[in-house]
């Protein structure tokens, strides 16, 4: 089997759920939430929970924010090589999406960074305050779903971002304690 149709083969699925999701006309409580999960990603989400993080009376505060602002950089550092060595497409530069026009920075898909940045500050500041674990990655777990509605990424980018993201988290949690 030749590279390129392995690669067609494993992509199928994946095509396959974007064109039913580029052409889905979502009722529009959804498309707002949809859009404002994939806005929340955008950083300002998190910069919000470190800010309460670190306003809390906790000992462990400083530590917890330090190693999720490690774990957000190292996922940003590793998600942008990784995007110019693949150069995926984004599902919405393939097909149009019916109701989402999102501009972006970059224009390759996998592996998303959104999803990895987000299950990267959930999974890490999940450990250090398991209280508020459910809410974070309830929050990662919207921004991650967003990102495929929106016709921003795949499926299997929005997989392995926050795969990526939750394992970086995990061992910037570990590190730190």
């Amino acid at each position: 089997m030749t590279r390129a149709r392995a690669i067609s083969t494993l992509s199928a699925p994946d095509h396959k759920l974007m064109k039913r999701v580029n052409r889905w006309r979502a009722p529009r409580w959804f498309r707002w939430w949809m859009l404002g999960a994939t806005r929340a990603g955008d950083g300002w989400l998190w910069a919000l929970v470190g800010l309460a993080v670190l306003f809390s009376s906790d000992a462990m505060r400083f530590r917890a924010v330090e190693a999720a602002g490690f774990a957000v950089c190292a996922g940003i550092v590793i998600f942008l090589k990784v995007k110019r060595v693949f150069c995926r497409l984004r599902p919405r530069d393939i097909e149009p999406h019916c109701w989402a026009h999102i501009v972006t920075k970059d224009k390759f898909s996998f592996p998303s960074g959104h999803s990895t940045t987000a299950f990267a500050v959930a999974v890490c500041l999940g450990s250090f305050y398991p209280e508020i674990r459910p809410a974070l990655l309830f929050l990662a777990a919207n921004i991650a779903v967003s990102r495929v509605i929106v016709g921003m990424h795949f499926l299997s980018d929005v997989l392995v971002g926050s795969g990526m993201g939750a394992l970086l988290g995990y061992f910037a949690f570990r590190f730190a304690v």
